[in-house]
């Protein structure tokens, strides 16, 4: 079920998620999703909690094993990519879009997701710099920021052209983070 309604997210957004359609396409009915989720809302906050801990399992756990903090960012940035081949990865950004600036219980999930994510990039841009990695530049938080936006950017406009995804994502986060693209 969880599946089924981040593919129906990652399509649609909140707004134009249709819960009968997600039952059907989980192979339940609506009653059943029903018994499991008070609404939309709900079963909404639960897929984004699914979806994170799919993401942390398939791309989290391998940049905290790289003990190199370039290898860690490049190892997130590709695995992103290759996350983002599947029909739930849109998940994020389309809410992010959907709920900017808005106080929304949804919204803030989402917010909390990239607060996260950028402060991992924050701390792996710093261990970087102190290690003589990557050169000194803007803040550190303005880095990550530039990170997770080149990677969501590169991924959605590369969507459908994989094996290249990876490669391509990992020379513009590498451009981001002052290091010569053509060296990934």
């Amino acid at each position: 079920m969880l599946e089924s309604a981040a593919r129906g997210l990652s399509r649609f957004g909140y707004g134009n998620l249709v819960l009968e359609q997600v039952a059907k396409d989980a192979g339940y009915t609506r009653g059943a999703l029903y018994h499991q989720f008070k609404d939309k809302q709900d079963l909404t906050l639960a897929a984004i909690e699914w979806v994170y801990a799919t993401w942390w399992q398939e791309v989290g756990l391998h940049v905290e094993r790289e003990p190199d903090p370039v290898a860690a960012l490049l190892t997130l940035a590709r695995g992103h990519a290759v996350f983002c081949r599947r029909a739930i990865a849109r998940v994020a950004i389309a809410l992010r879009l959907e709920f900017s600036e808005q106080d929304h219980p949804v919204g803030r999930e989402i917010e909390q997701g990239y607060e996260e994510l950028t402060a991992r990039c924050v701390a792996l841009i710093e261990a970087a710099r102190n290690a003589g990695s990557i050169p000194d530049g803007p803040p550190a938080r303005t880095v990550a920021l530039a990170f997770v936006g080149a990677i969501e950017g590169t991924v959605i406009a590369l969507a459908g052209h994989a094996p290249h995804d990876e490669a391509l994502v990992a020379a513009a986060v590498a451009g981001v983070l002052g290091l010569d693209p053509r060296a990934m």
